[in-house]
C-alpha cells in the first residue's frame, strides 16, 4: 500500500498503523497530500473469516511550495479533505466522504469488470437502537459508559409498562462496526484511549458527520481534538445525534459531581 501510495506521484507524507515513524515521499514522485491509514484494521479476525477492513484520512499540505513536515499532519480532523474506508466481508465496499461535503456515499465492487460502482448513494444514519462495544472490557469502563449502557439495557427504577432495550452487535472490527451503525443506526462505542486518533478516530469521525451523525470523545467533538504525536490514540462516540449527546451529558453530570 505504501509502494502505491508514493508511486502515485500525489502523496507527500505517508502515515501508517504498521509503521512507527511518518514516510516523507522524496524527489519526482511527491505531491501534496498526507494519507494516514491503517491497512489492515481487524486483523485479529482474519483467521475466522469476519468483515475486516481499510481506514484512511487525506490531509493537504498547508504549504505546497515548502518541505512537508509532521505539523501537516498533526492537525485536527475538521481539517481533512477527505477520509474513507473499505470493508472486506461478503462484498468489497469502499465508503468516502469529502471536506464540506455533508454526503458520504458507498461504492461495490464487481469483480466481474473490477471496478468499484456506486451502490450506496447519499448514506445517512439509520433509526434502529443497537449499541455496539466491547463488554469485556466493561470494568475499564468510566461510570458516564456504564450509567448509558444501563440505561439502553434496563428500565429505569420504578419503570412501568413495555420497555423495550436496545439490541447488542459488536464485530470487533472498527469497519465493520461502524459501516453497519451507519447503515442501520445506533452507537458505536469505544472507551478509554486506544483507538489512534489519525487513521481510525478521525477518518470515522468525518464519515459519522457526513452522515448525519456525530462521533465525541465523550467531552467534546471528535474532530476538534489536535494530536501531539503520530500514533495519538483516544476514546469514541460515534454514532446518531440522540445516543452521542446522551453520553455527552453523563459525561457533564459526571464531571460535574467530581468537582464538588
Amino acid at each position: 500500500m505504501c509502494n502505491l501510495l508514493r508511486n502515485s506521484g500525489k502523496t507527500a507524507i505517508l502515515v501508517s498503523e504498521e509503521d512507527d515513524e511518518a514516510i516523507f515521499v522524496k524527489g519526482s514522485q511527491k505531491g501534496n497530500y498526507c494519507v494516514c491509514f491503517d491497512p489492515l484494521d481487524g486483523s485479529s479476525n482474519i483467521d475466522c473469516g469476519v468483515s475486516i477492513g481499510t481506514i484512511f484520512g487525506i490531509y493537504k499540505v498547508q504549504d505546497g511550495q515548502g518541505e512537508p513536515s509532521l505539523k501537516d499532519v498533526l492537525r485536527k480532523g475538521t481539517e481533512m479533505v477527505a477520509a474513507g474506508y473499505c470493508l472486506y466481508g461478503s462484498s468489497t465496499v469502499m465508503v468516502l466522504t469529502f471536506q464540506g461535503s455533508n454526503e458520504v456515499n458507498g461504492y461495490t465492487l464487481d469483480p466481474s469488470i473490477g471496478e468499484f460502482l456506486l451502490s450506496h448513494r447519499n448514506m445517512k444514519l439509520g433509526t434502529k437502537k443497537i449499541y455496539s462495544t466491547n463488554e469485556g472490557n466493561a470494568h475499564t469502563f468510566d461510570d458516564a459508559i456504564k450509567g448509558y449502557l444501563e440505561s439502553v439495557k434496563f428500565p429505569p427504577p420504578g419503570h412501568t409498562g413495555k420497555f423495550t432495550p436496545y439490541t447488542a452487535r459488536y464485530v470487533g472490527s472498527m469497519v465493520a462496526d461502524v459501516h453497519r451503525t451507519i447503515l442501520y443506526g445506533g452507537v458505536f462505542l469505544y472507551p478509554g484511549a486506544k483507538l489512534r486518533i489519525l487513521y481510525e478516530c478521525f477518518p470515522m469521525a468525518l464519515i459519522i458527520e457526513a452522515a448525519g451523525g456525530k462521533a465525541s470523545t465523550g467531552r467534546g467533538r471528535m474532530l476538534d481534538v489536535v494530536p501531539d504525536k503520530l500514533h495519538a490514540r483516544s476514546g469514541i462516540v460515534c454514532g446518531t445525534s440522540e445516543e452521542v449527546d446522551a453520553v455527552e451529558e453523563r459525561y457533564k453530570k459526571m464531571d460535574a459531581a467530581a468537582k464538588k
